[in-house]
Parts: C-alpha cells; structure tokens; sequence
C-alpha cells in the first residue's frame, strides 16, 4: 500500500489552477489566492459560492484549510479590514482558524468543467460550443475550447414550461425560483446558456439562434428589449435564474477533479460542498393583479 501525504496549501493551489487556469479569468476580476500561507498543511478543502461569514465560520468549524468560493471576497476592494465589518469578520474568522481563502471566479466560468459545463451537464446536452470570447487554449495539456457562455442542443425538444420545471429540480431552492420570459407552450431545444449575470450577452444569444436563453440578474431594459424585438423579429425565450443558484452546480465535480489530481501526486485531502444558501433573498410576495400573466403568453 502506498503511503499518502497531507498536500501543503501550494500544492492544494497549484492543483487546482491546473485544471482551472487562471489566466482564463477576465481582466477586471479578481480570481486567487485571497488569504493563506503557502507552507499551511491542508487536510480538508471546502467549496462555496460565496465567502460569507456563514461559509467562513463553516470552513473553521470543519476544520478546512482552504475554502474556494466562486465570488471573490475583495472584488472591489477594501481600505481597512477591521471585525466589526463584514469581509474583516470573514477574514478575521478564516485566519484565526488557519483557514486560506481562494477565489476562483471567472476562470471558472470559462474553462472546461466550470460553472457553465456542469449547468449543460444538467440538461444533459453534451456537445456543445462557447457563446462568446471563444478561444483555443491548452487545458492539461490539451488543446480546448473556452469562454464565457454555452449553446448546445437539448436531446429532445421540449416545452418552455417543461424546461424551466427541469432546471427548477436540479437547481438548489430559492426565494424567488425561476422567471421565465415566453409563452408556456413553446417548443425549444437549442440552448444558450450564461451562469451568473448574463444579460451583457444578449447580442451574442440572438446571434446564436437559440431558442431559449438561460442566465441570471436580467434587468428590466435589456430584458424587455430582447423580448420587444422577440415579438416582432423573432429571438430566444428567457429563463432567469438566481445568480447563486446558477453557479452552484460545479463543486462536486471541481471537488473530485482536485481530489483526484492530488491522489495522482500522493496527496490525499477530504472536501465538503457547503449546502449554506447565500442567495440574497429570503422570501417572496406577490403583488397586485394584472392581465397578461406570464401563464397566458
């Protein structure tokens, strides 16, 4: 029997930026080592959308020497980092408990096995191409396809009402579940895709000849504008999704991907997938009454 070792928080990071390069995130994120000491033994690795104090303070009580999030803690920076604000608590909590913080953002989202491959996994639509900013790199020695986005063709052609009811059974719950922007009855099988807030690449959804567009955080103009010119020139329904939920697909795969590239190295760790909701919103309430529901379009 091979005698296995415990992986220092380099050897944990340089593993995983292998299968998820980070020159693949965009110029403005703000994707990698957040906090940590290169040297830090790591037994246990826990994943998260979003570091949070909940997620932070799960990471100490479990004993984690790493936690990956998707969202980045310090996207947009921060002058003084005392306990009595939220991202220092989170630091303070994380340090004190030798825990090291990871942001793994939109590097995730383009590669192969990301945010967006495990949403197409989901639909079980495997062949598939990038919606937007294509371009070969080498992934792990491969030459591959990555970027932001998917379009891809369900196995079978199914109604909008039917697809949105699939996606809601894989998608962990929220407040606000599912808005869907179409009639009920459509047929649809050509999907594009964009976890996380997408409406940015609407252009790139219409060119694509999809019949339904899959994205998170649609605003009110850019949303009611793709279905204005819907109506009139022809274009993809939307379904919206919360961002959060979008993006919480991926763990379990990137966490056995990692668990396995250490084992190769004869490192072995544990992982834990946080089951913490941190979407934003806790409940909903319908309001007023209005014709033209969403049920009669």
């Amino acid at each position: 029997m091979t005698d296995t070792k415990i992986p220092t928080l380099h050897d944990v990071v340089t593993a995983f930026h292998e299968i998820f390069p980070p020159a693949l995130a965009e110029n403005w994120d703000a994707s990698g080592l957040v906090l940590g000491r290169k040297d830090a033994p790591v037994l246990t690795v826990g994943f998260a959308v979003d570091a949070t104090v909940k997620t932070a303070a799960e990471a100490a009580e479990r004993g984690a020497g790493l936690l990956i999030t998707h969202h980045p803690l310090l996207l947009r920076g921060a002058s003084f980092l005392p306990d009595t604000d939220y991202k220092g608590e989170i630091t303070h909590t994380l340090i004190e408990a030798h825990c090291g913080l990871l942001a793994a953002h939109t590097n995730v989202d383009s590669a192969p096995h990301g945010t967006n491959d495990a949403f197409m996994d989901m639909l079980g639509i495997s062949e598939r191409q990038v919606l937007a900013d294509d371009q070969s790199v080498e992934v792990n020695g491969s030459q591959v396809q990555v970027g932001i986005g998917r379009v891809g063709r369900l196995p079978l052609p199914m109604t909008l009402k039917e697809l949105a009811e699939k996606i809601a059974d894989f998608l962990p719950a929220t407040a606000a579940g599912l808005r869907v922007a179409g009639r009920a009855d459509t047929q649809v099988q050509k999907v594009a895709l964009c976890t996380g807030a997408g409406d940015s690449l609407f252009k790139e959804a219409l060119k694509s000849g999809a019949d339904v567009y899959i994205t998170a955080d649609l605003r009110h103009h850019p949303a009611s504008e793709l279905r204005e010119n819907a109506l009139i020139a022809g274009g993809p329904a939307l379904i919206d999704c919360s961002h959060f939920a979008s993006e919480w697909l991926w763990m379990d795969g990137a966490a056995q991907l990692l668990t396995e590239r250490l084992a190769d190295r004869g490192f072995t760790i544990s992982t834990y997938i946080s089951d913490l909701n941190t979407d934003p919103w806790d409940f909903t309430v319908s309001t007023g009454k209005m014709s033209g529901s969403a049920s009669t379009r």
